[in-house]
This record gives C-alpha cells, sequence and structure tokens, in this order.
C-alpha cells in the first residue's frame, strides 16, 4: 500500500486542479487516471485508426475518445492524463448570470456569481484563456446564420485555451514564466477534438498538471479506482485495478483526504459502487444521481454541396451565437479520425413527438434516399462538414441509478431514468432552424444525428451533475465546500458537483469551482 497525504482520483479540469493546489501547501499528492499519456504520436495514430483512437477496453480499443450509450443519452468525453482537455474543443466560456442565480443552488446562502469572479480569473489565466484571432469560410457562414435569425449582433469569435503565437513555431514557456513546457503555435488544422500533436491546444498536462508535477504530485496513469472504504487508522484507503489487464495486481493507496474527479460517470460508478455493492460508504446521501444534466443539447450538421471546398482551416470551435436568451449555438470542424461520424447522420427532421419524428426521418430514407444518404456518400466529407451545437440553459434533468440491466445482467452499472416534467431534449426546434439557415447560406444539406431524430436519445459532451450541492444529506450529496455528507475528507471537485445548468461549455466553470474548493480547503 502507498500512502500520501491526499489521493486525487481523476485529472481532468477538478482533478487537476486540486493536484496543483494540494501540491502547493507542501502534501503529498497521487493522481490515479484510467487512461494513459495521451503523447502527439498518440494523436497522430489515432487519426489513422478507429482502435487508436477510441475508448473501449472490452472491444480491444484503447485510445482516449469515448463513447457512452445509455437509453436516454449518449455521453462523449476524455480518457487520458488531462481528462476531457484531451478531446474538448478548448473553448472556455464564462456563463449568464441565470447559471449562479439558478434556484438549483442560489438558496444556499452562497452568491454563486461573486464568490466565483475570482476563480474563474484565476482559472483563465492558468488555462491560457485569450479571443480566437482567426476566423474563416464557417464562420462567416456562421455570421449570417445569426444575421438571419436576428442575432448578428450576438456573433463574435470565441474565447479558446489555445496558444496561437506564429503558427507552427515552437517557443519556450509563454504562459508561466519558464515554468511550464515549450509550447507551439497553432496551425489552424481543425483537429482539436481528437487531441493536439503540434502541441498548441492548453491541455491540463501543459498547465496545472505539468505544474503540479513540478511541486512533486505523482500521476499514475492505468489506474483505475474500484473502491474507497474508511481506514481504521483514519482516512481513506482507495483500491486500485488496471482498466484493461484485469489479472494485473494494483496497490491500494491510504489518505487522509480523496478528492473525486473522475467525471461525471467516473465519480457516480465509484460512489454508487461503494455504498450499494461494496457498503463501505454506506451513509451517502440517497440523492446520490437523482439530478443529472446536460446543458439541454442538440447537435445538426450541414454538409456543403461543392465537393471540393474545405471549411477545415481553423479551431475546432472558434465563433458562436444567441439566438434567443436560452440558446448559444457554436459551429465545430471535425477531425480526420472523425471520419466515422458519416454514418451517424441523415435527414433533419422536426416533430416535438419521438415516435413521428422516427418514422419522417426513416421515410425519408424511402422518398428520397439520394438526399439521405447523403453523408454517407460524400467524398471529402471532413471538409465540407460543418456541425453545429446547440444549447440551452433551461433546466433539463435525468436520474442516474445503480442496477443490472440486461447488458449486464451478472453485474451493476450506471443506467439512465427519465424525469417527467424536466427531461433532456434530443429536438430542439431553434437547432434545426439554425441547421436550415445555415445550409441555405453554405449551399448545403442539413441534417440531424440518427440518434437523436431515430432513437431519442440526447447526445452530450457536457454532462453534469449527480452530485448536487445541499444543506443536509436530504437535499444534497456534498456540502457547499465540496465534501460529501457524512464523510470528512472526501471531496467531489469535477462536473458532477455543478448543480446548475451552465447553458454553455462548462470546463471553464469547472475549473473555477474547483478552485474556489481547494482555496477553502
Amino acid at each position: 500500500m502507498e500512502t500520501y497525504d491526499c489521493v486525487v482520483v481523476g485529472s481532468g479540469f477538478g482533478g487537476s486542479v486540486a493536484a496543483l493546489r494540494l501540491a502547493e501547501k507542501g502534501l503529498s499528492v497521487a493522481v490515479l487516471e484510467q487512461g494513459r499519456w495521451v503523447t502527439p504520436q498518440a494523436v497522430e495514430r489515432a487519426d489513422k485508426s478507429l482502435r487508436r483512437l477510441m475508448w473501449a477496453p472490452r472491444l480491444g480499443c484503447t485510445g482516449f475518445f469515448s463513447q457512452t450509450f445509455f437509453k436516454h443519452v449518449v455521453i462523449v468525453g476524455g480518457v487520458g492524463v488531462g481528462g476531457g482537455s484531451t478531446v474538448y474543443a478548448a473553448v472556455l466560456l464564462r456563463p449568464k448570470s441565470g447559471f449562479f442565480k439558478d434556484p438549483a443552488w442560489s438558496s444556499l446562502g452562497v452568491d454563486w456569481e461573486q464568490e466565483l469572479a475570482s476563480h474563474y480569473e484565476t482559472a483563465e489565466k492558468m488555462l491560457g484563456v485569450t479571443t480566437n484571432p482567426s476566423l474563416d469560410v464557417m464562420d462567416a457562414y456562421l455570421e449570417e446564420t445569426a444575421q438571419l435569425m436576428g442575432a448578428g449582433h450576438t456573433f463574435g469569435p470565441v474565447r479558446n485555451g489555445i496558444y496561437f503565437g506564429n503558427p507552427l513555431e515552437t517557443v519556450s514557456d509563454p504562459f508561466f514564466g519558464g515554468e511550464g513546457p515549450p509550447r507551439t503555435g497553432c496551425g489552424l488544422c481543425g483537429d482539436c477534438l481528437s487531441g493536439c500533436a503540434k502541441g498548441a491546444k492548453n491541455t491540463l498536462d501543459k498547465n496545472y498538471l505539468h505544474l503540479a508535477m513540478r511541486k512533486g504530485a505523482k500521476i499514475f496513469p492505468e489506474r483505475k479506482a474500484v473502491k474507497i472504504e474508511p481506514s481504521p487508522s483514519g482516512g481513506y484507503i482507495v483500491h486500485t485495478a488496471h482498466p484493461v489487464r484485469s489479472l494485473q495486481r494494483c496497490p491500494s493507496f491510504a489518505a487522509k483526504k480523496v478528492f473525486l474527479a473522475a467525471g461525471v460517470l467516473g465519480t457516480l460508478e465509484l460512489l454508487f459502487a461503494c455504498r450499494d455493492t461494496f457498503k463501505t460508504l454506506p451513509d451517502i446521501s440517497l440523492e446520490l444521481g437523482r439530478v443529472v444534466r446536460t446543458n439541454s443539447e442538440a447537435i445538426v450538421a450541414i454538409l456543403s454541396r461543392a465537393s471540393k471546398v474545405d471549411l477545415t482551416r481553423g479551431t475546432a470551435i472558434s465563433s458562436d451565437f444567441y439566438p434567443d436568451e436560452n440558446t448559444h449555438i457554436t459551429q465545430n470542424r471535425f477531425p480526420e479520425g472523425f471520419g466515422f461520424m458519416k454514418w451517424y447522420l441523415g435527414p433533419l427532421s422536426d416533430d416535438k413527438d419521438p415516435g413521428r419524428r422516427a418514422r419522417r426521418t426513416l421515410l425519408g430514407f424511402i422518398r428520397s434516399p439520394f438526399a439521405a444518404t447523403a453523408s454517407w456518400r460524400a467524398k471529402n466529407w471532413r471538409k465540407r462538414l460543418s456541425v453545429l451545437t446547440v444549447m440551452q440553459s433551461m433546466d433539463n434533468r435525468i436520474s442516474l441509478v445503480w442496477e443490472r440491466s440486461r447488458l449486464r445482467p451478472f453485474g451493476m452499472g450506471l443506467q439512465t431514468r427519465q424525469d417527467a416534467g424536466a427531461s433532456i431534449p434530443s429536438y430542439l426546434p431553434v437547432a434545426n432552424e439554425a441547421a436550415r439557415v445555415f445550409a441555405k447560406v453554405a449551399e448545403g444539406i442539413p441534417l440531424n444525428v440518427l440518434s437523436e431524430s431515430v432513437g431519442n436519445l440526447s447526445t452530450t459532451a457536457h454532462i453534469l451533475g449527480g452530485c448536487h450541492m445541499g444543506r443536509s444529506p436530504e437535499e444534497g450529496v456534498i456540502d457547499t465546500n465540496h465534501q460529501v455528507f457524512g464523510y470528512p475528507g472526501l471531496f467531489v471537485v469535477d462536473g458532477a458537483a455543478v448543480s446548475a445548468n451552465v447553458g454553455v461549455n462548462p470546463s471553464l466553470t469547472i475549473t473555477a469551482m474547483a478552485e474556489r474548493a481547494l482555496s477553502r480547503i
């Protein structure tokens, strides 16, 4: 058994903050990450091989991009040192004031907007946030779309965590006075979503984790936390396993404090297992998993009819606009490694009733098979494709529960349940409207994601909640200091702790909330 002052489970936006701030306090810190180090060579290989891109160990895929399918939602994310930062689009936005005033957490005696203001500033500095300086053809299409939808005044470049500098020129650390690694200027290749082989994207291994290791924190890749139990001598023991090689023995880690930051799915899976399967943490609140949000998202796409156009120049996401008070839209460039997603796209169809919408989509394949299969047959697909991510700040929720499923009859796992009255959407009329307007501007074909239009599955890269805050275990899983009720020294500092709907890309908010939590410990 290895002994540390603190163990951090996960190395994403919350875990990396914990690693650095704890190490700065002079504490010994172990960071457990089930994925590998994501090297530039690994990113280059992933663009050429789906097996090297995807994380699905049971299928022999040990890459760093994950897709998890549930009954009501498809959740995508990153697995590797740096967590979601390895595959995120480097969009770092502050939410509107409605997020801070949301009844879900505004009644807890904290002025969240004021409390988090300085921590947003710290997070922006650490993550190297800057306004995107380069807009191209796809952005011009989005700007005209915004104008035609009556929202041209809201269009603009996004704030990115990317080192732009001189394209492809490597310089000594430009962010931390020489304590950070050398950086290379962005080449505007559009590959952000499958990593950054050039080293321009400000992934967490280049800021928080890099500095944490300089302060003495130790990172243990390919170590999955599978059980936490109270230690007889105080604190906790975290048991680990190899995420791929099940027969390999891995050491346990003892620590006075444990910080959970394994992403919503990883954190909930671990807490449910400890409460309901292993019974090592039996007093965890029954509120666990009851309030989970997706940022109310829908994804639409537009395929240009011009076979020789190239829309890939730029960062993955470089511009955005707000068609109404509650809706935020960004454009997306897909990397070469995302070619498999051409099979996910089909004809655009409208209907609030999921059954009717599915039938309309399928009829589209029958009535106009050539148009309906345009994405499947497209040459230069990546260069012709524009993807719009549409997010809303309006409340929605599902629950994640711990039970057996038909796919896992002999084991327990996370399953989704839909809550009546506040269900997560798989259809947003404004998303389809934006796709149609964009298609007219770009002379393209508007498309829906088939899992949404046929399967009634919401798709999200921004899963949040599951360990929401409360005044007591009857109201929430953690307190306003992120500590789990009933278990002193056990904290949740990742997206699972976000207790309201952010409405924009949440990475900056997760980082700021973790900064606040660590400042109070």
